[in-house]
């Protein structure tokens, strides 16, 4: 048996990544047209956000348990395979039938099955990188995953407006009824989904946990060694925090009630939440003094033994993460009513207008294709931290221009830098993350790190609503602003990280 892992070649590599192809195309498809699917079913610039709010939630849940389990699988299919081939299947049946939905409940239910389903195959996929790459290609393998959901998201953000312009497909259609444009988008995602995914299950065999156990032994992983042998919480630190949070949860909700009874609903979410984490904890100490450990115990002690790069990203990520919430929520509509002045789904300007917003999806996109190319010679020149501060100021900057840009056109320009961002984002944390996790809990951590993606959606679906709608007078492009602002934070955020 081999001692060290072995390099991949190039088209290994992309035998390996080529999966992520298919998962981010649903993924595009879904963040680029969900809102207008929502408005033209009925849904209001204040609910947007509420109506999203189960895709990161559901991705909260599903990730560390896919995790935490493909952790300790392993059968004839592999290991991390089982799980994103299945998750494939279902989103691609989800793709089939939102855009047919007679009515808003039955979208915003298959926008949940979705989110949960392409979650269920983004995590495996992040870990299977980790698990097959060793340490000197795990960045050319995280920067191959970067292209593929660049140029996917390309063709998919702009699929519609394809369709419509070169084939011919009708892009209005009577009032509560989705554009066929739409429709066929969707079908197409469906289709590619499955065969980029199932590329990836039939080319690529996985290692074995024996195999994976020899690597780890011959290779420098004492920051792993460290990771793993931290202090488990007791039961008693479980139940005393989880009472603190619980407490504190209810107080808040019970405040916001009496005093601030203006805000919107959506910032009860906040409250529940603290609840809902107090309860878990609450939950996992009763289960350890019945000495009842299950995969819910082991997650949550993961959970508070995250290894220190986590922390550090923690704050990182949750300021970069809160502006994409708020571009994949209100971009069509800033864009409709900003920048085409109209908000009635059946105008022709409004379909114009939301053509465009998914031609600036798909901008923003093929700017991460040309970031991708260029972040690794950034980081030569500047450091991994410099690089990484770099381009989320060019984010945070392209966000707030949009408010200052009158011409549409120029607006191909401000998500340039969001692209920039958005493929620094992709990569760099998956980096660093995948060298200081022990590869017995690659999977469990990595859907770990997700927490710092959801909750910044979670407190944007919280307040973006009510901000919208009681401080920025209902015009949903200071929501973009806000992100940009958001994304600056993040970058001074970055300086708090040494470079590993």
């Amino acid at each position: 048996m081999q001692k060290q892992k072995p390099e991949l070649s190039f088209w290994q590599i992309w035998n390996l990544c080529f999966g992520y192809f298919g998962i981010q195309f649903g993924f595009s498809l879904q963040n680029a047209n969900f809102g207008r699917i929502f408005e033209t079913l009925g849904a209001s610039y204040s609910n947007m956000a509420i109506l999203f709010v189960a895709a990161p939630i559901t991705g909260l849940i599903v990730q560390p348990l896919i995790g935490h389990m493909s952790d300790r699988t392993w059968n004839r299919f592999g290991r991390r395979s089982p799980y994103f081939l299945g998750g494939a299947l279902a989103a691609s049946a989800a793709l089939f039938i939102m855009p047919n939905s007679p009515m808003l409940w039955v979208a915003a239910g298959m926008l949940w099955i979705m989110d949960a389903s392409i979650n269920v195959c983004m995590e495996p996929t992040r870990a299977f990188v980790g698990d097959m790459l060793p340490k000197q290609q795990r960045p050319l393998g995280y920067a191959m995953q970067t292209l593929f959901i660049g140029i996917a998201s390309v063709i998919a953000s702009a699929l519609p407006w394809l369709l419509t312009n070169y084939f011919g497909v009708s892009n209005s259609a009577a009032a509560g009824v989705i554009p066929d444009s739409v429709k066929y988008a969707f079908y197409s995602g469906a289709s590619i989904m499955l065969i980029a995914v199932g590329w990836t299950f039939f080319t690529t065999q996985e290692y074995s946990p024996e195999q994976l156990k020899t690597f780890a032994e011959n290779d420098n992983e004492e920051n792993c060694r460290q990771a793993l042998s931290q202090d488990k919480r007791s039961a008693t630190e479980f139940i005393k925090a989880g009472k603190k949070w619980v407490i504190g949860g209810l107080i808040s909700a019970l405040a916001m009630q009496i005093f601030i009874q203006y805000l919107h609903n959506g910032v009860f979410i906040l409250a529940l939440s603290a609840v809902a984490f107090g309860l878990c904890q609450f939950a996992a100490g009763y289960l350890l003094e019945k000495n009842a450990e299950n995969g819910f115990t082991h997650i949550m002690q993961d959970l508070f033994a995250m290894p220190p790069t986590m922390k550090k990203l923690a704050s990182v990520q949750f300021f970069s993460w809160f502006p994409f919430f708020a571009m994949w929520a209100y971009l069509t509509a800033a864009v409709t009513s900003f920048h085409f002045g109209t908000t009635i789904p059946t105008d022709e300007a409004y379909n114009q207008g939301a053509n465009w917003a998914g031609m600036l999806h798909s901008t923003y996109n093929a700017a991460t294709i040309l970031a991708a190319i260029l972040i690794p010679l950034m980081v030569r020149r500047f450091s991994l931290r410099f690089a990484h501060i770099i381009n989320l100021c060019l984010g945070g900057l392209g966000f707030i221009s949009f408010a200052f840009i009158q011409d549409p056109d120029w607006l191909l320009l401000a998500m340039t830098g969001v692209g920039f961002a958005w493929a620094s984002i992709l990569g760099m944390p998956y980096v660093l993350l995948s060298n200081a996790i022990p590869y017995q809990k690659m999977g469990v951590y990595m859907g770990i790190s997700n927490l710092f993606i959801v909750l910044p959606q979670i407190v944007a679906a919280s307040v973006l609503g009510m901000m919208v709608h009681n401080w920025f007078n209902d015009q949903p492009i200071y929501a973009i602003v806000a992100g940009g602002v958001s994304m600056l934070i993040a970058a001074l955020l970055t300086l708090r990280i040494k470079d590993e």
